[in-house]
């Protein structure tokens, strides 16, 4: 008998000592995660906020088809030049469900406008995603909105005044977040670029108003948190942040990254991680060359009040 309860209390402690099993150790992919998955929200207040209509000098507001329903959209007019035009998807911070004003000076300390892709000839696209704003659907929090941004795409891709080939995608903080998954769920982009994310979103709080799941729930928040399924990743990802912020979560995704490459660069103002699979069809080499200086000096341009920076960037930024 006391044979058969060391044995026990050995498979007990091993057991119990085996490290915690996570969601993309029993999945292949973000994609086929979600796929098994279906969340369950908790109840959230209804803040109908409606869209404000941009001055049509810079911005068109538009509706955008979505499974959610039609959902609002500021995006660049035609600038009449007859060329088939680079364009960027850019998801903002904060509730970054809701669109608001993007067109308006704003200040350096929390400018939301990512106004420089636009200053540099880029058309740009700032969806609203499901539940923000007075858009039909029910928030998430990094699930289906996912999907809404692919949708995005597709509309954006249709625009006679859009080249298809050059479409890429950007966000910041929550934003950055965002992105960050939905390039672990689509190659859609030619390069995602991602400023402030975090690893795993539970770090955000419940009481954040991101959140509208149990965060106690590990796979509600895995299935929603980047850092797990960054081997996941089909496009060219930027992801950036300063010397404080959220500089923890990318150097957590620098260490746990499962992809054939990742670069890690760092000066006195930013850490600069980029995500790439040999599978791509564009070079490292390649890339560097041409998307990794506009990258590089867009970020130097919203940190740098230097006009040299400014000059640089500019230059450097028709490459896209």
């Amino acid at each position: 008998m006391k044979s058969n309860s060391a044995v026990v209390l050995l498979l007990f402690l091993v057991v119990g000592c085996a490290p915690q099993q996570t969601q993309s150790d029993k999945f292949s992919s973000l994609n086929e995660a979600r796929q098994a998955f279906k969340t369950t929200l908790l109840t959230q207040k209804s803040d109908i906020e409606p869209v404000v209509k941009a001055p049509v000098a810079i911005f068109k507001t538009i509706k955008y088809p979505a499974a959610s329903g039609e959902l609002a959209a500021y995006i660049s007019p035609n600038p009449g030049n007859g060329k088939k035009q680079p364009a960027i998807i850019w998801i903002t911070g904060g509730d970054c469900n809701s669109i608001g004003n993007v067109w308006s000076p704003a200040s350096r300390k929390n400018d939301q406008t990512a106004a420089a892709f636009r200053q540099a000839g880029i058309v740009m696209m700032f969806p609203s995603l499901r539940g923000g704003n007075d858009n039909p659907g029910i928030k998430e929090g990094f699930l289906g909105e996912v999907d809404d941004i692919l949708a995005a795409v597709k509309y954006l891709e249709k625009q006679d005044y859009v080249d298809p080939k050059r479409i890429y995608l950007g966000g910041h903080s929550t934003g950055g977040t965002l992105v960050l998954l939905v390039a672990e769920s689509s190659n859609r982009f030619r390069g995602v670029f991602s400023f402030g994310p975090v690893a795993d979103v539970s770090g955000y709080g419940s009481d954040s108003g991101f959140l509208p799941f149990n965060i106690g729930n590990r796979q509600e928040v895995e299935l929603r948190s980047p850092g797990y399924w960054l081997s996941s990743i089909r496009s060219p990802v930027w992801v950036f942040e300063g010397t404080s912020g959220n500089i923890d979560s990318l150097r957590e995704m620098a260490k746990a990254s499962k992809t054939p490459l990742f670069i890690l660069l760092k000066s006195r103002v930013a850490t600069i991680l980029l995500f790439w699979h040999r599978r791509m069809k564009l070079s490292p080499r390649r890339f560097l060359k041409t998307q990794a200086k506009s990258a590089i000096f867009l970020f130097l341009r919203l940190k740098s009040k230097e006009s040299k920076i400014k000059d640089g960037f500019d230059r450097n930024f028709r490459l896209f």
